[in-house]
């Protein structure tokens, strides 16, 4: 059976799709696996040995849709579901099961603050349109992996660092899931380790002001290093302090103890810090939701603004930013 999984993106979400793949691929006899995701995206999932075919949209869907009916596809599992899947899957005419997105409890939970979304992580709801062919979730966790011929050379990482240190994850997609600069400040001259920043080149001047409070104790990579490489760093971590953004995820996978700073988003949208069963064996904790308590208008989006509709921004501005370093101490040692 050739099998074509569509996730197009982003960082976090195809990351949360790695555990169907993997099942998929181990669980069904024979299956060829192909992925479709947006070509930008590409460095996500290229070293993933689950994936026997890798298929790129680059925003022609009709180049897209000829590449794919030539990969003589047998079923589809979307595990995006908007309307330029559904052009794929109507166009290519062969069995399909979808993932359901759920945006009208969405919606009513953002707008109304009433939850009536069931208690089922984005990944499991991911690994659901595969039941029909057998495949369970095996309580391994997602998935990263980096490919063999990337790696961080010796002086990439201070010499303060390289006995131990704190990845603190600055970026995000939205503003309103990033920590504001001030508290970041604040937080680093709280936790007495190495530090290392990490975002893209877009949060790289805000690295700066953060690190000048200690340009020894933190380092910011921001804007340094490609996917990977950062990815590598935060591998390389004691533990991961992170926004609600692809990193933290990144981070889960590869089993290292979060802290995950929650802004606009919620837990309550079935985006936590997602681990595999071993990770969490005897009671282990693995991660902790850093959360103002008691704001009736958190979550006020399921994917972030650009600033917050209060005005206010408790949620970010309010963080026990003692409590956080006390715990990130702690899942340091």
């Amino acid at each position: 059976m050739r099998l074509l999984i569509i996730r197009l993106s982003s960082i976090g979400d195809i990351v949360f799709t790695t555990a169907a793949i993997r099942c998929a691929k181990e669980q069904i006899p024979g299956v060829e696996i192909h992925f479709l995701t947006k070509k930008s995206l590409k460095a996500v999932t290229e070293a993933n040995p689950y994936i026997d075919h890798f298929h790129y949209h680059d925003n022609n869907l009709a180049e897209t849709i000829a590449h794919l009916k030539a990969a003589k596809i047998d079923k589809v599992i979307d595990l995006h579901n908007n309307f330029r899947t559904f052009r794929i899957k109507k166009a290519l005419g062969l069995p399909s099961h979808t993932y359901q997105k759920l945006s009208l409890q969405k919606w009513i939970l953002t707008r109304f603050g009433i939850n009536l979304l069931p208690d089922t992580h984005i990944v499991q709801r991911s690994l659901d349109p595969l039941k029909e062919l057998g495949v369970q979730n095996d309580g391994k966790g997602m998935d990263y992996f980096i490919p063999a011929n990337i790696s961080l050379k010796s002086n990439d990482i201070p010499t303060a660092h390289q006995a131990g240190y704190i990845a603190l994850v600055i970026g995000a997609s939205y503003a309103t899931k990033k920590m504001p600069v001030e508290q970041l400040k604040e937080l680093c001259a709280l936790i007495p380790v190495p530090i290392i920043l990490i975002g893209g080149k877009e949060d790289a001047i805000a690295g700066e002001v953060v690190a000048s409070i200690d340009s020894i104790k933190i380092y910011n990579a921001c804007g340094k290093f490609n996917l990977h490489e950062s990815a590598l760093l935060v591998k390389g971590a004691r533990m991961v302090i992170s926004n609600d953004t692809g990193f933290l995820h990144i981070a889960c996978a590869f089993h290292k103890k979060t802290i995950a700073i929650w802004g606009a988003t919620s837990p309550l949208l079935q985006v936590a810090p997602y681990y595999a069963k071993s990770d969490l064996q005897n009671g282990q904790e693995m991660f902790f939701n850093a959360m103002v308590p008691n704001l009736p208008c958190q979550p006020c989006s399921k994917y972030g603004t650009k600033k917050c509709p209060q005005g206010h921004f408790a949620c970010m501005k309010k963080q026990d930013l003692n409590f956080i370093a006390e715990k990130a101490m702690q899942y340091y040692q």
